[in-house]
């Protein structure tokens, strides 16, 4: 999942080298959480108008999350 994250946000971006994605464990509800993180002047183009890329790439998550059998993920971009 982490390397669709990255794939995704790849694309978006100037600079890759600042892509950084941390993984927590599944919380007691089951929802594994990805924590993204990219260069200050790319955030824009992450969340996109009104976040309207940013619930993009969630769904995108979810649903490759379910096509792997996962129970529930969550991106949270800072």
């Amino acid at each position: 999942m982490k390397e669709l994250l990255y794939a995704i946000v790849a694309g978006l971006v100037d600079d890759q080298d600042a892509i950084v994605i941390t993984q927590d464990e599944p919380n007691e509800e089951g929802i594994t959480v990805f924590h993204l993180q990219v260069a200050e002047e790319d955030m824009g183009r992450v969340i996109g108008k009104q976040g309207r890329i940013a619930k993009a790439i969630r769904t995108i998550m979810r649903s490759g999350a379910t096509r792997m059998g996962m129970d529930s993920i969550a991106v949270e971009i800072g």
